[in-house]
């Protein structure tokens, strides 16, 4: 069998499959350790890969956004496992993987601390709008329409956290910093906390100044926070997500925006990223960041160290560092 070539030379090859753009550290170490191969792009060139190399393929390698969906799943035969760079992992077939006793691992802890960051950021702005104060000062309106309008306090306030795991508490952590009062909602109680707990999300809502979404992705938390939650929340609270676009009803959130039933939201996640509705993008009390929950040199730095690790043990003994359970 001829071996398929590339401008440069031969195409690498292995049982590692990369899908999608990765961290650089991660990329360089799957070629230049694994001999990995990459998916294209190309729809019509996916398909001759697949044809060729489907059969190789025991390890995907990629992002949670990226995934490893139901149809590329079922076009590798030999696949073992599903290495995510990321702690999401919407973008691959869970349901499917664990039917065919595929394994999947993602990279949780890593990134807690820049994404609570971020969901104290947005919140902070979002209730300050301080992103709208210096838009403000640049176009000059400073000077000739007088002081920026007053806003509302952003310490002592009443917090819900909509999914209490690892972000969700160091989320919890740095508001109770500021005097906030949190309320939370998980599938259950957990254990040793003392924050106050509300068996739905639309109770949550219901009992606070702000809803910070901090649940996992995929099919089970899809639009979680629909149009009942929003209107819970009302038209002086304020949302923030830093979950998962789709966790949040987009369309139902621009009307309640537009509308004035609802305060202001802070959004580092969107439905169709990068597509942000230009909806949002006009309104004035709605900060919005390009999902960057993580993007600090530090934690993705972490994160494809982490990767490598999962990937690695997996070659090495079929066994994940930090496993998706």
């Amino acid at each position: 069998m001829t071996e398929p070539t590339r401008p440069g030379g031969p195409v690498p090859r292995g049982p590692v499959l990369q899908i999608g753009a990765l961290h650089p550290l991660v990329e360089d170490t799957l070629t230049a350790e694994h001999s990995a191969l990459r998916l294209p792009a190309d729809p019509g060139d996916r398909e001759d890969f697949l044809d060729r190399h489907a059969g190789e393929v025991r390890v995907a390698v990629c992002s949670g956004r990226t995934g490893v969906d139901r149809e590329l799943m079922g076009r590798l035969p030999r696949l073992e496992a599903v290495v995510h760079f990321g702690v999401g992992y919407d973008g691959t077939d869970a349901a499917g993987a664990a039917a065919r006793g595929i394994r999947l691992s993602n990279t949780p802890d890593v990134l807690t601390d820049a994404v609570a960051d971020t969901a104290l950021a947005l919140y902070l702005d979002v209730l300050r709008r301080f992103s709208a104060a210096d838009r403000f000062v640049r176009r000059g309106a400073w000077e000739t329409t007088g002081n920026y309008p007053l806003t509302v306090h952003a310490s002592g306030r009443r917090v819900g956290i909509l999914g209490l795991g690892r972000i969700g508490r160091a989320v919890a952590h740095r508001l109770t910093a500021l005097g906030c009062e949190i309320h939370y909602h998980n599938r259950r109680p957990v254990p040793g906390v003392e924050h106050r707990y509300h068996g739905s999300p639309a109770e949550l809502a219901a009992a606070v100044d702000a809803l910070v979404v901090a649940v996992p992705g995929g099919p089970d938390s899809a639009a979680l926070v629909d149009a009942a939650v929003l209107d819970a929340l009302g038209p002086h609270g304020f949302l923030v997500n830093v979950a998962r676009g789709a966790v949040v009803d987009e369309t139902a959130l621009v009307a309640a925006l537009e509308e004035g039933r609802l305060a202001g939201a802070g959004l580092d996640v969107y439905r169709a990223e990068p597509h942000v509705p230009a909806a949002l993008r006009r309104l004035e009390n709605v900060v919005l960041l390009p999902h960057v929950g993580s993007a600090t040199v530090q934690t993705r730095r972490a994160m494809a160290e982490l990767t490598l690790r999962n990937l690695r043990s997996w070659l090495a003994d079929g066994t994940l560092v930090t496993p998706v359970d």
